[in-house]
């Protein structure tokens, strides 16, 4: 379990560093437009600086998928949040972003329910579970991805009009971090796929399951849309919108879909559903619109 938690810390680090320093590679490039993927991943690619950010994103992804060989999933998830800590710091220190207070609370708020959720994993009582029956997966994983894509499309299309109120990045947060949702539950399926070192037989039965062509789609899609989003808003938003979307998604329809049973104890229950829905209420209740910024002086 221990090494599970090891490699969970050392993903949130990997995955702060990446956010922050893509962030800081964005502001330096053209505006960029979903409409427009290939001319997008070109931008994108003409930046080292934004490289080596999609290169610490990749090793984070690396270090999960150890991390769902050791932990259960609502045990991850708890711990993957607690990296918003360490991304604001980072978030204020390198791009001097400044959170509003109630966005601080916010915060607070999660960094509570992510307590409640670890004090309700027990070592040796939860199951990492190996694998999870494929409709069951999809059934999930489906509507998700169209919801995903339909706020997106939804957010894009509201951003374009005239006269609009300044957007936080509540809708972009959202429809991100389902996809990432999930793409983490491919990346738990992934996972239980490659339990052999039989390279050819560890292929097999990889590619006869669902989960490469999520990822795929995922990749893709969250690329596009992660990108754009993070040159738009602030990251000590949208990442932290992002994060607990995806956290919630995934401890709860994941633990469904792979079977991680709920636990019996009454107290360790009440802690990891009041966990949950604390972490949904602070979502409800952040700012969807940043204030309007003040007018210089004539």
């Amino acid at each position: 379990m221990w090494w599970g938690v090891g490699a969970a810390l050392v993903a949130n680090l990997l995955y702060s560093v990446g956010f922050v320093v893509e962030k800081r590679a964005l502001g330096n490039l053209p505006a960029l437009s979903a409409g427009k993927p290939m001319r997008l991943v070109l931008v994108l690619l003409t930046s080292p600086l934004w490289i080596l950010g999609a290169l610490s994103l990749a090793a984070g992804f690396a270090a999960q998928l150890i991390v769902y060989r050791a932990l259960p999933i609502a045990a991850a998830q708890g711990i993957f949040v607690s990296g918003l800590v360490l991304l604001l710091l980072l978030s204020s220190a390198v791009l001097g972003e400044e959170s509003t207070g109630r966005e601080r609370y916010a915060l607070g708020g999660v960094l509570v329910a992510l307590l409640m959720v670890v004090a309700s994993v027990r070592e040796g009582e939860d199951v990492v579970s190996s694998g999870a029956p494929w409709m069951l997966v999809l059934l999930v994983c489906v509507p998700a991805l169209a919801a995903g894509v339909w706020l997106y499309v939804r957010v894009e299309s509201l951003a374009t009009k005239r006269h609009r109120v300044p957007t936080s990045g509540i809708g972009y947060g959202v429809a991100v971090g389902l996809l990432y949702g999930v793409s983490s539950l491919a990346v738990k399926g992934t996972s239980s796929r490659l339990t052999t070192t039989d390279i050819g037989e560890a292929a097999r039965s990889l590619f006869g399951s669902p989960y490469p062509y999520l990822l795929l789609f995922t990749a893709a899609a969250g690329l596009v849309m992660s990108q754009t989003a993070l040159q738009r808003c602030r990251a000590s938003l949208i990442v932290p919108v992002c994060t607990t979307v995806t956290c919630v998604f995934t401890a709860v329809l994941g633990s469904i879909a792979f079977g991680e049973s709920l636990p019996d104890d009454p107290l360790l229950l009440t802690l990891r559903l009041a966990g949950t829905a604390l972490a949904l209420t602070v979502l409800l209740a952040m700012p969807r619109h940043d204030p309007p910024t003040a007018a210089a002086p004539s």
